[in-house]
């Protein structure tokens, strides 16, 4: 039964009739542009064809009654009154609903069942689908036209300021404007996007170590501090404003005021853009073996620079790379846990996941779990008829 079925099931079964809206959001994988989204830099995600669903309908009493089948739990709150309770998921449909209304828009309630199929910790984006499919499940019985960019700013603010993770804006927006068949070269400053063809004869594989992690308890918020202090020490709004050789001529001067770590943090970031930009060039010319040795170098960076990866992030990377049909491996996401991503000849799809699964398990004792994902839509409503999404600017 897919989440979509198992949210609409236990709607009728809760509350005695079929939902009146079923809205879904994607998680997603990123090819590359590892920690630089909040380093208004460039990225270059992928919405994957796994999702958080909401099976709901309105209420007229500004009350949100929801239950989630993944956690087997509930809450219950009114737009009102919002405030932290215990830091579960629900903080994430509190802290959208903040969000929404800090910015100005009148929203209902409304009472749902939530499902999906995009694991917690793993690196996919699973915090930013449910933030937007909370969003789009606002829109949808509150009457706002939805806008993507609009719609991800303010489920990043929800989770920056109200569940206190500094992510950047890279999770939030591909899951709001994701495109089938297609990754997406955002920019993180202007928000500007651009579609950009999965390359023809590969398929993009997500291989879970089965670790996972805690942003908030992660040394991620440490990280974007130390960027920051770089980016302080240029002079600069962000490290996306540093150029390489800016870095090199300086870098004696910034190991001896703000140390040989700072120094390593900012060099993953100015590369890390770079390499993005080059990707996007290798794509463009159909040159798989550049674009696997950008993703190769992105997680050695990610490794040794920036101090993000782990044993079994790097087995479960270095397995991938060594095995036939490997284009190139990388970790993805915050990292301390969760997954990896790497581009597979479509042929060899069957016999990579065989062989790196074992190689894995032979290494560190973990079963992996090795799916091959497609490019998906962003958030959208869902009817019987398929899926609707509008693109309009929110009104006030």
């Amino acid at each position: 039964m897919t989440p979509q079925e198992r949210a609409v099931q236990e709607f009728q079964r809760r509350f005695g009739a079929a939902p009146s809206l079923i809205v879904r959001a994607p998680g997603r994988v990123n090819l590359i542009g590892e920690h630089t989204d909040y380093n208004d830099g460039f990225v270059l995600p992928m919405a994957i064809d796994r999702a958080i669903w909401i099976a709901l309908r309105a209420r007229d009493d500004r009350r949100v009654v929801a239950h989630t089948l993944d956690l087997d739990d509930n809450t219950e709150f009114a737009l009102e009154a919002l405030k932290h309770t215990d830091g579960g998921w629900s903080e994430y449909l509190k802290g959208v609903a903040w969000a929404i209304q800090e910015e100005g828009y009148a929203i209902g309630g409304w009472e749902g069942v939530v499902a999906g199929d995009v694991p917690i910790g793993a690196g996919l984006a699973s915090s930013a689908a449910l933030e937007l499919a909370t969003a789009r499940a606002f829109a949808a019985v509150s009457g706002l036209p939805w806008h993507p960019p609009t719609m991800a700013r303010i489920c990043q603010r929800a989770e920056n300021e109200w569940v206190g993770i500094r992510c950047g804006i890279m999770d939030q927006m591909i899951s709001a404007a994701g495109e089938a068949s297609h990754a997406l070269l955002i920019d993180c400053r202007s928000l500007q996007r651009r579609p950009v063809p999965l390359p023809s004869g590969v398929v993009v594989a997500v291989l879970d170590t089965g670790s996972r992690r805690s942003l908030v308890d992660s040394a991620y918020n440490e990280r974007r501090n130390q960027c920051e202090a770089a980016a302080r020490f240029f002079g600069v709004p962000a490290l996306r404003d540093v150029s390489l050789p800016e870095l090199e001529a300086r870098a004696d001067e910034l190991k001896n005021q703000l140390g040989e770590v700072i120094y390593r943090r900012a060099r993953h970031v100015v590369t890390e853009n770079a390499r993005t930009l080059d990707a996007i060039a290798a794509m463009e010319r159909g040159d798989l073996v550049a674009l696997g040795s950008l993703l190769d170098a992105s997680h050695i960076s990610l490794r040794d620079d920036f101090e993000v990866s782990g044993k079994e992030l790097d087995a479960l990377a270095s397995c991938a790379r060594w095995t036939d049909g490997c284009h190139g491996a990388r970790m993805i996401g915050a990292g301390f846990g969760g997954c990896a991503v790497a581009l597979v000849r479509t042929e060899a799809a069957a016999s990579f996941s065989a062989r790196v699964a074992a190689c894995y398990e032979a290494a560190t004792g973990i079963p992996a779990a090795i799916t091959m994902s497609r490019a998906a839509p962003g958030a959208a409503v869902v009817t019987r008829s398929g899926t609707i999404r509008t693109d309009d600017a929110i009104r006030r």
